[in-house]
């Protein structure tokens, strides 16, 4: 792919507006890392790691700058109900590649059933009647509906609205897009399914900051298959 076709090439701390580096979340370490650091960012971006460790931090900030709405939506959303996004994305810059499209969105299961009654309360002529489907069925029909085209498109744990066949349906959607060229996907999970869309970078969040590695050597990947081989081995300790 052209590497200036996709929305955003480099994170980068914003000089004008320095984080407190004693103050949350500059104390996480993969947030101090970006602040110091910076990071590339590709067509597309997989972020796993434990609770805590910041990934849906990071990706809600980088929906936040790049001015998407903080529960979900694009650019025109204007739905919240009640701020809890971190000061995180107020001290971002993101480094646009030159003529790439500003169109996104950006999808979190947590704030689904508000944001479908945001929907609900402003249509688009195609809207379905997204409370009458299951959770699962209705992020996916949001997703067919709004990823289209060029644009980024940014996903928060996407996971905990979908089944196993959901999973793949999604990156069946996700692969389809950056096939095409001109769009970029970030996206944070738990999920060894989405964490395998075809060429993404996969970077993985942790008390030492964020390091890139392959599917496989993920602990993430170790982890579920070391269970699904034994579960019984688990659940004795539990």
């Amino acid at each position: 792919m052209d590497p200036g076709t996709y929305p955003i090439r480099r994170l980068v701390e914003n000089p004008g507006n320095v984080l407190d580096r004693g103050r949350w979340p500059a104390d996480l370490p993969l947030v101090a890392q970006i602040l110091a650091t910076g990071l590339d960012l590709g067509p597309a971006t997989i972020l796993v790691g434990e609770n805590g460790s910041g990934k849906s931090t990071l990706v809600e900030a980088i929906a936040l700058a790049y001015g998407l709405s903080p529960e979900g939506g694009s650019t025109g959303a204007r739905h919240s109900t009640r701020p809890t996004e971190s000061v995180l994305a107020q001290h971002l810059q993101l480094v646009r590649n030159a003529g790439a499209t500003r169109r996104g969105y950006f999808l979190r299961a947590e704030t689904m059933h508000g944001f479908f009654t945001y929907l609900e309360n402003n249509p688009g002529v195609q809207d379905a009647a997204f409370h009458d489907m299951s959770h699962g069925e209705s992020f996916l029909e949001l997703a067919v509906s709004r990823f289209r085209g060029r644009g980024l498109w940014v996903l928060d744990e996407p996971e905990s609205a979908l089944s196993f066949s959901g999973c793949l349906s999604l990156l069946a959607i996700l692969k389809e897009l950056l096939a095409e060229g001109n769009s970029q996907v970030v996206m944070s999970t738990h999920s060894p399914l989405l964490a395998a869309l075809p060429g993404a970078q996969i970077l993985e969040a942790g008390s030492w900051g964020l390091r890139e590695r392959a599917w496989e050597d993920l602990d993430l990947i170790t982890n579920w298959r070391n269970f699904l081989d034994s579960p019984q081995r688990y659940l004795r300790h539990i």
